[in-house]
């Protein structure tokens, strides 16, 4: 089920519309307030969020949703009229995980939406546990603990880590990490992985130190300094 969050009745419809008629179940939403009325009993596939929302705007929600451990990991596709890098950066760094600049084409929506739960999907199947002293990260249970203690982490953090935990050693350029993670190929927006990797860091205590970094290129996972 994908869920579209969109005040304006006629592109909301418009969305609904085609998700429906190319195979997807859909539900649409006028604001806030009424999609978290509705993740109280359910939990979509995605959610289709416009930024320019009455009472709180998407960014609000999107900042309350990946901190909810109930919704964190749930996929999000950010509809903005605003097209500059700096909002891009912004719902990127917040968990968003792509975005759509308005006016947009409903078969770019249709796209997008296929590549992000494809992505989803995709990570941790068949995959063992990756360990790195008493580090673990489970891909199935999507969990990870550092001596036995859970660690939280957001969608992003745990495909970073995921990532450097399955090659030791080798060095993730911050383009590499951002169409890997991010699924952007773009210039201009690696900012967000320094971010990422920063707040990684911190919640890894000890082992955030494993994250070297590798001037002038990216980041590589390599022993405690």
């Amino acid at each position: 089920m994908i869920w579209c969050v969109e005040d304006d009745a006629g592109i909301r419809e418009i969305e609904i519309y085609t998700l429906e008629s190319t195979g997807f179940q859909a539900r649409g939403f006028a604001d806030g307030a009424d999609l978290q009325k509705a993740l109280s009993s359910q939990r979509p596939e995605l959610i289709i969020l416009d930024v320019m929302l009455p009472g709180k705007d998407g960014v609000t929600l999107l900042r309350e949703l990946r901190a909810d451990p109930a919704t964190r990991d749930v996929p999000v596709i950010m509809a903005t009229a605003k097209g500059s890098e700096f909002d891009k950066i912004q719902s990127l760094d917040l968990g968003a995980d792509d975005y759509l600049v308005k006016p947009f084409g409903m078969m770019e929506l249709v796209s997008r939406v296929r590549a992000v739960l494809r992505r989803c999907r995709s990570a941790g199947e068949g995959e063992a546990s990756l360990r790195w002293e008493g580090l673990v990260l489970d891909p199935e249970a999507r969990a990870v603990t550092a001596e036995g203690q859970p660690v939280a982490l957001t969608y992003k953090e745990f495909e970073l880590l995921r990532r450097f935990l399955s090659r030791p050693g080798v060095v993730y350029s911050r383009d590499q990490l951002l169409t890997d993670v991010w699924g952007v190929d773009f210039a201009g927006e690696t900012r967000t992985v320094d971010v990422h990797i920063r707040t990684l860091r911190q919640k890894l205590g000890g082992y955030g130190s494993c994250i070297q970094t590798v001037r002038q290129v990216g980041y590589r996972w390599k022993g405690k300094t």
